[in-house]
């Protein structure tokens, strides 16, 4: 008697970014066709990734400068120095692609995160991949609120909630989970009368990672504010919003979320 293969979690992410042998793979696939769902969720990961490698992967093929190369061939250390030199290049490039803005509002200031900006940036990827969609917003519709926070708060590792935003015309169409840097994140969405959307996207922050003041960036037509407060951080994104009404939002929604 045959039996069905088990499939993990970790199956799935490898799948997805295309990293499973040809057996394995096909045990998924096979896993997957019988799971709509799943396999739904799988595809919304490899959209993610390609977002992804759309906005980053020309920039990772640029070639190492000419005076780079020529010190480092003179010796060991300035190899080690170009080096190092290089990864700073590169670091400026991948902010100058991106093209943010970003200042402070409202709360006092706390330190500059580079977390918080990658966090803003994967808020902004994911709010232009999955706003859009018509049929599969979500993953978990607004009727099944109760469960779909108790899941994303289990996943997650972090308690989450779902702002409520009647008093700006926005209701919740519901949410997702995503992969993170380090871990799930949870995705809400929310819709006025008029199909306008905001996605909230929250991670569980490294106990580390101090709080931050609110800072803005902007993602091509994708406008975010975010933060960190306690044990999560938070990026409200929309296309659909201006910065003012944007930032309004943000605030209510900090304060609901304020201990």
């Amino acid at each position: 008697m045959s039996t069905e293969p088990t499939v993990t979690e970790a199956d799935l992410q490898a799948y997805a970014d295309g990293r499973l042998g040809v057996e394995r793979r096909a045990e998924v696939e096979s896993w997957l066709a019988a799971r709509p769902e799943e396999a739904e969720r799988v595809a919304a990961y490899r959209r993610l990734g390609d977002a992804l490698r759309a906005a980053y992967d020309p920039v990772l093929a640029e070639p190492v400068p000419q005076y780079l190369e020529s010190t480092a061939a003179r010796r060991p250390r300035a190899r080690r120095i170009a080096a190092v030199a290089g990864w700073m290049t590169l670091g400026a490039l991948l902010g100058a692609l991106a093209g943010w803005e970003a200042r402070d509002w409202r709360r006092p200031a706390g330190p500059p995160l580079a977390e918080g900006a990658v966090m803003a940036r994967r808020a902004a990827i994911a709010h232009a991949t999955y706003s859009p969609e018509v049929r599969h917003p979500v993953e978990v519709g607004a009727d099944q609120e109760q469960h779909l926070v108790a899941w994303l708060s289990k996943r997650v590792g972090a308690r989450v909630r779902a702002p409520k935003l009647d008093e700006v015309g926005m209701a919740l169409v519901g949410g997702r989970l995503l992969p993170g840097e380090s871990g799930p994140v949870a995705l809400f969405m929310y819709q006025t009368a008029a199909g306008r959307r905001l996605t909230l996207y929250i991670r569980a922050e490294a106990k580390g990672n101090r709080e931050t003041a609110f800072r803005y960036a902007r993602e091509k037509n994708v406008s975010v504010f975010y933060w960190i407060e306690r044990d999560c951080g938070y990026a409200i994104s929309s296309a659909d919003l201006s910065k003012e009404e944007l930032l309004h939002i943000a605030t209510l929604v900090y304060k609901q979320l304020e201990p």
